[in-house]
């Protein structure tokens, strides 16, 4: 049987956009080769000396492939300093399936809007982390309402639709696993780590994704 296509989430009733942390936009980012004079941000060492600085950390989702395709990626200095969290909108879906949707239904010449998929046991496996090709080629995403907060943001996708499923377990799990990893890998911005927010929470213009039976409180105590 076919697998729907992704589809934008209808917006649901929000509260009003003062009470929302969103950027000031339009926002326009400027080609000043900044990023270029940054350097590069050394690979991750949390897959052999841990997060706490001994021994081995054991992962239960990232596994030795997704390590090592997020450690081999040119991140330079300073340059993510976002991460949002989202849900497909669909019951259904993978990378692959986002990725052809995105490049031929919606034209995005760079394919899946997203760097990271999260399986939720449908199309790819209960807590499956997915690489995409943004992620490899360090390049912006398409998964903001913002071109500056595109080449800032790194976009989490998660498979659902949290209007009227919540996450699995192993969602959960994996983007714990993920976002910790992620925040270690990019390093910190002027003595920061990198913000994590929801989609709706920083997206500026009105959307309800990732949903509204998504944990947002689980989300804040984690990584707040």
């Amino acid at each position: 049987m076919p697998v729907p296509a992704p589809v934008v989430p209808t917006p649901s009733p929000l509260p009003s956009p003062d009470a929302l942390p969103v950027p000031a936009a339009p926002i326009t980012i400027e080609k000043s080769g900044l990023e270029e004079d940054q350097g590069l941000e050394p690979a991750s060492q949390s897959g052999r000396r841990g997060f706490f600085g001994f021994g081995g950390t054991r992962f239960n989702y990232l596994t030795r492939s997704v390590r090592s395709a997020i450690d081999g990626a040119p991140v330079k200095r300073s340059r993510w300093r976002y991460i949002v969290v989202h849900n497909s909108g669909t019951r259904q879906g993978n990378a692959r399936i986002f990725n052809n949707y995105h490049r031929n239904v919606r034209h995005m010449k760079n394919g899946m809007a997203y760097h990271f998929v999260i399986g939720n046991g449908s199309s790819s496996g209960d807590g499956e982390i997915e690489v995409g090709s943004r992620w490899v080629k360090q390049i912006n995403g398409g998964h903001v309402a913002s071109d500056y907060l595109n080449d800032i943001a790194l976009g989490i996708c998660l498979v659902g639709d949290f209007n009227r499923d919540k996450p699995t377990e192993a969602q959960l799990g994996a983007l714990d696993e993920l976002i910790r990893y992620l925040r270690e890998r990019v390093g910190k911005v002027k003595g920061h780590l990198s913000v994590v927010k929801a989609h709706r929470e920083i997206n500026p213009k009105p959307t309800d994704c990732p949903g509204d039976r998504f944990p947002y409180r689980w989300l804040h105590r984690r990584f707040d």
